[in-house]
């Protein structure tokens, strides 16, 4: 008895060890550490570390509008993205399960956009609007194409939310598709057969067998949004006069621009319970929506 014990502990000491050792390692250490700085006043470099106490959410939630301005774009921008991408994602799968033939080619179309980095997808945009625009613009005369993509509070919100979602839908067009293509076709032909149209088989048909994706892509969309960084860096560098900076890359300023690492932690920290409690909600909500097939 004892040694098939010994044997299953060892069994899992080979097989789940060292993805746990790795696991805290690289997440479960650096989180602790950074949950213990976040108390501190650490600039990021000096070995002297002097404990704060909550002083630095103090600052955070008293003393820190700038923090608050990207917290509230960030929240605009998580709203206009999850919406617009879930939408186009959904719809672009809606119409690739149909039988057409280009539709593998359509595919791939929109999904390339997501093997693309970030930075280098930020730097490609930021070329478009600034010279191809303003090329089109010179060309067609249309007002559109001369907008200050980039350099104004307004237009550069609208600039990050267009190459987010162009990033971004086709993965979700991806995981839409799977889920389509599993709805059993008896259920779809029965509806026909009943005399419902398309819409109506769309509304109450595959909606509904679709809200585990759902669930799913709401799930990375809200966490893509919120923590949507390269884009921001790339594009705007969080400009005009920081209108346009996220969360993420107020963090990025705070710790490795400002050299206050501690303040910095401690603005992740409450960014991490913030996502955290919203994305479980979510889930909780959606997941309630589901039905069996």
């Amino acid at each position: 008895m004892k040694s098939k014990k010994s044997s299953g502990l060892l069994q899992q000491l080979v097989f789940v060890g060292p993805s746990t050792i790795f696991f805290a390692a690289i997440i479960v250490i650096p989180f602790l550490m950074g949950l213990y700085y976040s108390f501190t006043n650490w600039n990021g470099v000096s070995g002297q570390v002097t404990w704060v106490g909550i002083d630095n959410f103090k600052q955070i939630l008293t003393k820190d509008p700038d923090f608050g301005k990207a917290f509230w774009f960030t929240v605009r921008f998580t709203v206009v993205g999850i919406i617009v991408t879930n939408l186009l994602g959904f719809f672009l799968a809606y119409f690739l399960t149909k039988p057409l033939k280009t539709r593998n080619v359509l595919r791939t179309i929109f999904f390339m956009p997501n093997v693309i980095g970030g930075l280098l997808l930020g730097f490609i945009w930021q070329f478009i609007f600034i010279k191809g625009f303003s090329a089109l613009g010179d060309a067609t005369g249309w007002h559109f194409f001369n907008l200050p993509w980039l350099g104004d509070a307004t237009t550069g919100f609208w600039g990050i939310i267009i190459v987010f979602v162009w990033q971004t839908a086709g993965y979700l067009m991806v995981i839409y598709i799977s889920s389509i293509n599993n709805i059993p076709k008896d259920i779809i032909e029965a509806a026909e057969i009943d005399g419902a149209s398309k819409m109506q088989i769309l509304k109450s048909v595959i909606v509904p067998l679709v809200m585990p994706a759902v669930t799913v892509c709401l799930f990375l969309a809200i966490s893509w949004s919120f923590k949507m960084f390269d884009l921001n860096l790339s594009l705007t560098k969080g400009g005009p006069f920081r209108s346009t900076e996220s969360v993420a890359l107020n963090i990025y300023n705070e710790a490795f621009q400002n050299n206050r690492y501690g303040l910095g932690t401690a603005k992740a920290i409450v960014f991490f319970v913030v996502v955290a409690v919203i994305t479980s909600l979510q889930v909780k909500l959606t997941k309630s929506k589901e039905v069996e097939s």
